[in-house]
């Protein structure tokens, strides 16, 4: 795992009448602080990725369909630095993804339907100056090949 990402287990409650999970909550151990709750979705084979932040940290469930999230280390210092973390998240795997400033990340929809993810990063989007850095899906940058890994 890359130097300062964590991950929470989600707990899905069933019952007659659907389903709850909490996500994110003010007394977890990985809560900072909420700048803004946004959801966004991603086709089945669409890739959206790299993206990273120099101030902000996100905290990423996917609640519909699976997701390949990938993550790259840059960071001088870091003691991952040059490693990637991939882990697969969504339906099958309800789990919340803290990954901290400065580290690449993105996800591929690995599911037959659109995945739905939701992010509750710690700072609010700044229209005029985003805190936002990107590098395409393909980047030599950064050693990953988001094809499907069969055998």
């Amino acid at each position: 795992m890359i130097d300062g990402v964590k991950t929470k287990k989600l707990k899905v409650l069933p019952d007659e009448r659907g389903r709850l999970m909490e996500m994110l909550r003010s007394d977890d151990d990985i809560f900072i602080k909420v700048g803004q709750i946004y959801m966004t979705s991603t086709y089945p084979g669409v890739i959206k990725a790299w993206h990273m932040h120099k101030v902000q940290t996100d905290n990423i469930v996917c609640v519909k369909g699976m997701v390949k999230l990938a993550m790259y280390d840059p960071r001088e210092g870091s003691a991952t630095k040059g490693k990637v973390t991939e882990l697969f998240i969504g339906e099958h795997n309800p789990v919340l993804v803290q990954i901290p400033d400065n580290v690449y990340h993105g996800w591929k929809c690995v599911s037959e339907d659109e995945a739905i993810v939701i992010n509750c990063p710690t700072e609010v989007y700044h229209y005029q100056k985003p805190d936002e850095f990107r590098l395409p899906y393909d980047s030599d940058q950064i050693p990953y090949d988001w094809d499907i890994k069969h055998g």
